[in-house]
């Protein structure tokens, strides 16, 4: 599994949220949440569903199950 950071960061963008308030409604540290990030989105499936609702991602795939291109 891939984890596609600019998707992820431009989706932020879109949805008005920052990294703060995104660890706030996930629950867990801003510290967290940046290594999640810039660590190949090592998230759980639970956060990945609460991040999906949060950021009204309309493709989750595209960001979480990216497939690298050869």
């Amino acid at each position: 599994m891939l984890f596609n950071k600019n998707k992820f960061k431009a989706q932020m963008v879109l949805a008005g949220i920052n990294s703060k308030e995104l660890a706030a409604k996930l629950g867990i540290n801003e510290s967290t949440l940046y290594r999640k990030i810039n660590a190949d989105g090592n998230f759980t499936r639970e956060e990945i569903g609460k991040i999906v609702e949060i950021l009204g991602i309309d493709n989750p795939q595209e960001i979480f199950f990216a497939r690298e291109l050869a």
